[in-house]
C-alpha cells in the first residue's frame, strides 16, 4: 500500500512530532513500513529545480527518448513476473543478520531506559529484505538485499521519527502515539498535579483555578490541552473524577 497525507496545518510545524502534524492514528501510522517526509525547503534551488520538472512534464525534447531507460509496458511486466514468479526466501546469513540488526536496535534503546526497536519493525525489515531479492529476480535473500533494506529503514526514520524536542530518533510515537520525553513529562505534570491537590483541604476543585494556580509557579505557561491529558491520566488511574469543570478527588 503507498499512501500520502498532508499536515492538518497543510503546513508542516517542525515543532510537532508526525502524529501531532498528521494526526492519524499511531495505530495505522505503526503499519507502514517506510514513512518519508516530503517538506518544502523554500529555497532559491529548490524551487528553481521544482519549477524545471513541472514545466518540462509539459513540453517534449529531443533527447526525452534517449534518457528512458524503459517504457511503462516493460516496467509493469517487469513487476508482473516478480511478483507471481520470485519468492525470495531468507538465507542462513541473512537470518543472523536481521537478528543481529533487532538486537542491536533494542540494547541502543534499554541504554537510554525507552524502547526503540519493536517486533514489527523487524517484519517490516523481512518483508524489506525480501523485496530487494525480489527487484534482483533473486529466490534468496542475501546480506546485500539485508544491509540496503536496513539502509532504507534508517533514513525513513531520521525523517519520520524524530522527537522535536531532543532531535533524536523515537519510534514510541509511531507504535505509542507519544514520545518518551511526552510521556516522561506527562508523568512529571500528574505528580505534579497529585501533590497540589493532595496538599489541598477539601475534595472538590475547579480545573480553570487549578491551571491558573499551578502556572503561577511555572515560568513556561502550561497549555491547557496538556493540563487536559494529565487530568484524564489521574482519572484513568482512579485518583480523581471528573464532571464538567468540577475535579474531585478519589483518594
Amino acid at each position: 500500500i503507498l499512501a500520502a497525507a498532508n499536515p492538518v496545518d497543510s503546513k508542516w510545524n517542525h515543532k510537532k512530532s508526525i502524529v501531532e502534524n498528521v494526526q492519524l492514528p499511531h495505530t495505522l501510522l505503526s503499519r507502514f513500513d517506510l514513512i518519508f517526509l516530503v517538506i518544502d525547503p523554500q529555497n532559491e534551488t529548490y524551487d528553481k529545480q521544482l519549477a524545471n520538472h513541472l514545466v518540462s512534464l509539459y513540453h517534449s525534447s529531443g533527447d526525452q527518448g534517449a534518457m528512458e531507460m524503459f517504457d511503462l509496458k516493460v516496467l509493469q511486466d517487469y513487476i508482473t513476473f516478480a511478483k507471481e514468479f520470485i519468492h525470495p526466501r531468507l538465507t542462513k546469513e541473512s537470518g543472523r543478520r536481521l537478528i543481529e540488526i533487532y538486537v542491536e536496535m533494542r540494547k541502543l534503546g534499554s541504554e537510554k531506559g525507552m524502547v526503540t526497536a519493536y517486533p514489527r519493525q523487524l517484519e517490516s525489515l523481512i518483508r524489506l529484505s525480501e523485496a530487494m531479492a525480489k527487484m534482483r529476480y533473486s529466490q534468496h535473500v542475501e546480506l546485500f538485499d539485508v544491509q540496503e533494506a536496513y539502509s532504507l529503514y534508517r533514513s525513513a526514520l531520521k525523517q519520520a521519527a524524530i522527537d522535536p524536542s531532543t532531535g533524536e530518533i523515537d519510534v514510541a510515537q509511531l507504535y505509542e502515539g507519544q514520545t518518551a520525553s511526552e510521556k516522561r513529562r506527562r508523568n512529571e505534570l500528574c505528580e505534579a498535579i497529585k501533590h497540589l491537590l493532595q496538599s489541598k483541604t477539601g475534595l472538590s476543585f475547579k480545573r480553570g483555578e487549578l491551571l491558573e494556580e499551578m502556572n503561577a509557579s511555572r515560568d513556561i505557561p502550561l497549555r491547557r490541552e496538556m493540563f487536559q491529558t494529565a487530568l484524564q491520566s489521574l482519572s484513568d488511574e482512579d485518583f480523581l473524577t471528573l464532571t464538567g469543570d468540577t475535579i474531585r478527588l478519589l483518594h
